[in-house]
């Protein structure tokens, strides 16, 4: 029972539920087109490249629950016909999160970056922007499922605030425009926008570590998903939104500081960088008990030469 437990605790294990079932609805229902091996192969790179980056930065131990995540979210979103683009876009995912980092925490989100750094570097790899269809019931279950990784994850404010102020924007450019409310009703019927909400910009290792901070943050990021959406004319907004987003993480965390969110169980971070601060960020120190702040305040005491004797109980020295 104690084992189950741990293993419901982390928001990880469900990640990897949940991904797992949509690539398998992907393969019953037909709309997945990325082949069983294409799937193994992103897998597979991304969990070589973490074991790599393991024995390299001498990390204590091999935890391959990240490196999945990354693994199953390439299967989902990337497209590409070359299978060794497949394999450096695992390869990308794992190593940027130990190469760019600023104060032990990496910047971008991993899977995140591999697909801005793909699409950057060639024109054979995109993101499809219709990812398993308009259908409302697979919406609303995606939601559902992604709103219980989230509040596992105790950052359930990063999605809401992005997708309230993503569905503002988009209905409020169609009423001021005067189009039907159905065009921004199936923009919202995207599989990808889901996995994006609930999966990827909720990932409470690249938010910021304040509260109000992700909420500003978020906000942000939808906006600039409306503006490269409507205003650049590209489909995959919300991606490229984020990762110009991202780099303002550590500037929000540095006027905002707060506690780091750490996964359960964990002393650090899957990099080897040990907490700054307690492992559970809603978690406040305990205050010393009297007796024992008491008995601190004459401990510091008697390390000063003038102030020993009254703590000893001798006569007062003489000025």
């Amino acid at each position: 029972m104690r084992r189950l437990h741990a293993l419901a605790r982390d928001p990880r294990h469900y990640q990897v539920a949940i991904l797992t079932a949509l690539l398998v609805y992907g393969r019953v229902s037909g709309n997945l087109v990325v082949p069983l091996a294409r799937v193994a192969l992103l897998v597979g790179a991304t969990l070589l490249t973490q074991l790599g980056f393991t024995r390299l930065k001498h990390l204590p131990k091999f935890d391959p629950r990240s490196p999945l995540i990354s693994g199953l979210s390439l299967a989902l979103l990337l497209r590409t016909g070359d299978w060794w683009l497949a394999a450096l876009a695992g390869f990308v995912t794992i190593a940027g999160k130990f190469v760019i980092r600023y104060r032990g925490k990496h910047v971008f989100n991993p899977t995140n970056l591999a697909l801005v750094a793909m699409m950057l570097a060639t024109d054979r790899v995109w993101v499809s922007p219709g990812l398993w269809g308009h259908t409302a019931v697979l919406g609303f279950a995606l939601a559902g499922l992604g709103m219980l990784v989230v509040y596992r994850a105790a950052r359930p404010g990063v999605p809401l605030t992005f997708l309230c102020t993503y569905v503002a924007i988009l209905f409020g450019r169609a009423l001021w425009l005067g189009d039907p409310m159905t065009i921004p009703a199936h923009e919202l019927a995207s599989g990808t926008l889901l996995i994006f909400t609930f999966l990827m910009i909720s990932d409470p290792k690249t938010v910021p570590d304040h509260r109000w901070g992700r909420l500003m943050w978020a906000a942000l990021v939808a906006g600039v998903a409306g503006f490269i959406r409507f205003e650049l004319f590209h489909p995959s907004d919300v991606i490229w939104a984020l990762a110009v987003c991202a780099p303002l993480v550590p500037l929000l965390d540095r006027l905002l500081p707060h506690a780091r969110c750490q996964w359960p169980g964990h002393s650090g971070d899957d990099h080897g960088t040990p907490p700054r601060r307690p492992a559970h960020p809603w978690a406040r120190p305990r205050p010393l008990a009297p007796g024992l702040g008491l008995l601190r305040v004459l401990r510091l005491a008697g390390e000063h030469e003038a102030l020993q004797p009254l703590v000893e109980g001798g006569p007062r020295p003489r000025r």
